[in-house]
């Protein structure tokens, strides 16, 4: 039997604007020892993120910049992991507001990948070189766990001679506990629910009354009971442009604790901050109230990653290239590309955007080749490491090895490892340049003892063998 909801949920939005409205010019002293807490990777209290939230001396928000930089390398070393989004179905049964694929969109051409439809998208991406991706389903009683479970095995056995997706990660609605152990069965990767807004009236206002997704509660505590079904990892997110920003990174700040408070000190394994974008027939997206400039965006992602300076932070192409640009240093540790979320849509991959199937605009259209080599060359290394799935370094063990900032000795070799499968088998000639000189400059900087094993085991991918990792 499912446990009894609470009456009264953790997010109290009178406290968190208290906390706001009290943290207003806050001393520049405070919050460089607030500094200093995130710098050794303790995770804030409201008061504190809530007065990094209301900093606006310049001097004092670069040293935030940097230390948001630093703090990221600490733990998760100088690598982003690559993933890609594959939309299943479009079908929902909601109407919120924002959302081009909200059941009274005329506009949007409904579908639902068959199961050859859907090997045909993971084959695709596997020829590009995918190795991670999450699953995107509208929230309908067609796309239950029983047919999660189906698209989840049947992109897992969909296979290529030199091609498969290692981590299925899922983006859908709430289930109940029963529905998520279904998933736990198929070898789900990362469950994601973002809840939209933590403001109540505003949810309210967003999600019609009548809906599934009307209810707050439902959705606010969907991730507890993914978690007591046995999915180790979840993700968190907000949709930056419903309300105030400020109050959303309260709530993703509450969110977590609550999950860490409630399950072992295991809270969010990543978290998401999308910006509303544009979508057809979408009025409401076309110019939000709350819309967040560019300058905002870049101290809310700095924030949050001081604020939770071991989880991971997810940016995703809704943004353009120059945004992407400047706001993957302030700690990003994982980003999509070569992305496409129409229903069908890596098959018209040529086609580049095709409002009538897609939730919302992407940003970022370039390939996962062209990025990869950008990100390269701007000094990073690109990952498609799942080793961490399949050595049980999940959950309390992830958390037991991120919170210290440990985890980097298992991130930087299995970046290395798996960059150069994907340099080997499908990068583009200007790419293998820019990914070699990446490759080379990262191994230099292991541990000496890293060293020998990744070396031996760089040999053993040239003489053909794949899915190597420590």
């Amino acid at each position: 039997m499912e446990s009894k909801i609470e009456k009264k949920d953790f997010i109290d939005d009178e406290k968190i604007w208290d906390e706001l409205n009290n943290a207003i010019n806050p001393d520049p002293k405070e919050i460089r020892n607030i500094l200093k807490k995130s710098e050794n990777k303790v995770r804030l209290e409201p008061c504190e993120t809530a007065k990094l939230l209301q900093v606006e001396d310049k001097d004092l928000l670069e040293e935030m910049f940097s230390l948001a930089k630093k703090i990221k390398e600490d733990v998760y070393g100088k690598r982003i992991v690559f993933f890609a989004p594959l939309y299943v179905g479009n079908k929902c049964q909601n109407n919120c507001l924002y959302c081009g694929f909200r059941k009274g969109n005329e506009s949007i051409v409904r579908k639902t990948l068959t199961m050859d439809e859907l090997r045909e998208e993971v084959r695709i991406m596997e020829k590009a070189g995918h190795k991670r991706s999450i699953l995107v389903y509208g929230e309908s009683k067609d796309y239950d766990a029983d047919f999660i479970a189906k698209t989840i095995k049947v992109v897992y056995d969909t296979k290529l001679c030199k091609g498969e997706i290692r981590r299925v990660n899922i983006n859908a609605a709430p289930l109940d506990i029963e529905g998520y152990k279904k998933l736990c069965e198929v070898g789900i990767g990362t469950y994601q629910i973002f809840q939209e807004t933590y403001h109540h009236e505003t949810y309210s206002k967003v999600h019609p009354k009548g809906d599934r997704k009307g209810d707050y509660k439902w959705r606010l505590y969907g991730l507890d009971r993914a978690m007591k079904a046995g999915i180790d990892d979840v993700g968190i997110g907000a949709l930056f442009g419903l309300y105030d920003w400020k109050f959303e990174v309260m709530g993703l700040l509450y969110h977590t604790i609550h999950l860490e408070e409630k399950f072992g000190g295991v809270g969010p394994h990543t978290i998401s901050f999308p910006r509303i974008e544009e979508a057809i027939d979408t009025p409401f997206s076309q110019n939000p109230k709350y819309k967040v400039s560019d300058e905002d965006f870049k101290k809310l992602v700095t924030v949050i990653r001081l604020s939770v300076p071991y989880t991971g932070m997810i940016l995703t192409a809704r943004e353009s290239p120059e945004v992407r640009n400047e706001v993957l240093p302030l700690g990003i540790s994982q980003i999509d590309a070569g992305s496409r979320i129409g229903v069908g849509g890596y098959k018209e991959f040529e086609k580049g955007y095709i409002p009538e199937k897609e939730q919302f605009q992407l940003g970022d259209m370039r390939s996962l080749d062209e990025i990869i080599k950008d990100i390269c060359k701007a000094g990073y290394i690109p990952s498609f490491c799942t080793a961490g799935y399949r050595s049980a370094r999940t959950g309390k063990k992830f958390m037991g090895l991120a919170k210290p900032g440990l985890v980097h000795n298992f991130c930087m070799p299995n970046s290395i490892l798996t960059f150069k499968e994907y340099l080997l088998d499908y990068a583009s000639e200007e790419t293998k340049k820019a990914g070699e000189k990446a490759i080379e400059t990262h191994f230099e900087n292991l541990p000496k003892e890293r060293k020998k094993v990744v070396r031996e085991k760089l040999e053993l991918i040239e003489k053909g063998k794949r899915d190597v990792y420590v």
